[in-house]
């Protein structure tokens, strides 16, 4: 019986992205989620019109990570082996969506797109606050996980489905990936990078109040990664004295 994949893209007010990205989307896959995330632009208009893809709909805004938590439920609910995330602004080539599929092989539970792995012909120059802030974390993603990425923000990815039933992600707001790594670290999942383009094509994009602050978000994205370990390792103590009782049982 063959794999079944599907394609998510979580969504907040993206009128004026939404058709074009998903028309893109559905020639690699024909499986397509989207996550309309409390949208209230038009967004869940446009969708509504549309007959081509499943769309899960949050009342109220939850956060990017809100969006990726919802899909993935749906994925494992659903029974997909496969899940390839991609943002809807335009930032990610649906194009480069087969290439995750196929390299998300048997012995690879996560494919991370990488906008840093390698430069490719024509890619965007970051914004500073933005690119020191993505290099700081990715750091000390590595160091204290034993990880070696270079790009802790990529929201391109391909997970294998199985994986993510390993993972109980609980943050709803940009910081998510961060919990996603301390999680998959200690999961102890398969991760590979594979190149993407850098393509920025809103540099004033908002992040949402007093996050719009780089170091307010630096400080929320290392209480969150803080959080994430210390919830990791109470897990594992626990699990090494159920483990030590059971022995002496």
């Amino acid at each position: 019986m063959s794999e079944r994949w599907l394609v998510a893209l979580p969504v907040f007010n993206e009128v004026k992205h939404v058709d074009g990205v998903l028309d893109e989307v559905l020639k690699y896959c024909k499986e397509v989620l989207v996550v309309d995330d409390g949208s209230s632009d038009g967004t869940a208009e446009v969708l509504a019109r549309r007959k081509d893809v499943r769309v899960l709909t949050h009342p109220q805004n939850r956060g990017y990570g809100g969006g990726l938590i919802s899909a993935f439920n749906y994925a494992r609910v659903h029974h997909f082996d496969k899940l390839v995330t991609i943002d809807c602004d335009g930032q990610h080539e649906p194009k480069r969506i087969p290439l995750f599929f196929e390299q998300c092989t048997p012995d690879i539970d996560i494919v991370s797109g990488s906008r840093y792995l390698r430069q490719f012909s024509g890619d965007s120059l970051p914004p500073e606050t933005r690119r020191r802030i993505n290099e700081t974390i990715t750091a000390e993603v590595n160091q204290r996980l034993g990880l070696e990425l270079t790009d802790a923000f990529c929201g391109f990815k391909c997970y294998r489905v199985s994986a993510l039933k390993k993972l109980a992600i609980t943050e709803t707001g940009y910081s998510m990936p961060l919990e996603f790594w301390v999680q998959a670290a200690y999961a102890r999942l398969r991760i590979k990078e594979m190149p993407v383009p850098l393509i920025y094509l809103d540099e004033k994009r908002s992040f949402g109040g007093n996050l719009d602050d780089g170091d307010v978000r630096l400080q929320y994205y290392h209480l969150t990664m803080n959080r994430a370990i210390a919830a990791a390792e109470a897990l594992e103590l626990a699990r090494d004295q159920m483990l030590s009782g059971e022995c002496l049982m």
